[in-house]
């Protein structure tokens, strides 16, 4: 799940992204509307949760241009008044859900986590193959009615490889999804991730290298190529 942070206090900010990261989310920030509107179009976002008043750019004007995307990222507007008629406002800007601040962080991360479930391109609700079932809203993995005990990176690489199963997802495009804008391109994270996952589905092993492609969940349960 890719998340774009679009808040000028540079603390809270941080300790949002820092908060997501922790549920296994690829986090991205910007602390200014420009900046913001910069990392949109170059990112395809799932939520972006957006203050309203930003210096650069301010929200309301953001969170229009995020409508008119070809496939726009889901908004979560922050603001300082949670007034009805600053939620039915915020709204009408195209936002898809709206919080006030100060706000309970266990209530963001789940309407987060329901935002992106809610965006017309998202996974299913369950995700299921080769035996491995995953729930990415209760964050359970079970592979043949065994339960999986994942680090939050390896339940998403593992969401991710379903979701596109049987299609393959290089490491780059794993690097894209499940980290965020300082992942180091160059970086072992994605093999030693995958193969500390292999270990945890254990045999048959159903997470295939596929040359010059990346990796893939095979759905018949066979072993590696």
């Amino acid at each position: 799940m890719r998340i774009l942070v679009v808040e000028d206090v540079r603390r809270l900010a941080d300790d949002i992204a820092e908060g997501l990261r922790d549920q296994g989310m690829a986090v991205d920030v910007a602390y200014d509307g420009i900046t913001g509107a910069q990392k949109v179009d170059a990112t395809g976002y799932d939520v972006v949760v957006l203050d309203r008043d930003l210096p650069g750019l301010h929200g309301d004007v953001l969170c229009r241009q995020i409508g008119r995307h070809e496939d726009p990222a889901m908004v979560l507007m922050l603001t300082a008044s949670g007034s009805p008629g600053e939620r039915v406002s915020g709204l009408r800007l195209g936002a898809d859900d709206y919080l006030a601040k100060p706000f309970h962080f266990p209530e963001l991360v789940l309407r987060v986590q329901c935002l992106a479930r809610r965006r017309p391109s998202a996974r299913p609700r369950i995700l299921r193959a080769a035996g491995i079932e995953l729930d990415p809203l209760l964050r359970t993995a079970s592979r043949a009615g065994r339960p999986l005990r994942l680090s939050p990176k390896e339940f998403e690489v593992l969401a991710v490889l379903l979701a596109a199963a049987p299609a393959p997802m290089s490491a780059e495009q794993l690097l894209e999804k499940v980290w965020d804008e300082n992942a180091d391109p160059f970086t072992k994270t994605v093999p030693v991730t995958i193969g500390r996952l292999r270990r945890k589905l254990g045999p048959p092993e159903v997470i295939t290298t596929v040359a010059g492609a990346g990796y893939q969940i095979r759905r018949t349960g066979q072993g590696r190529c």
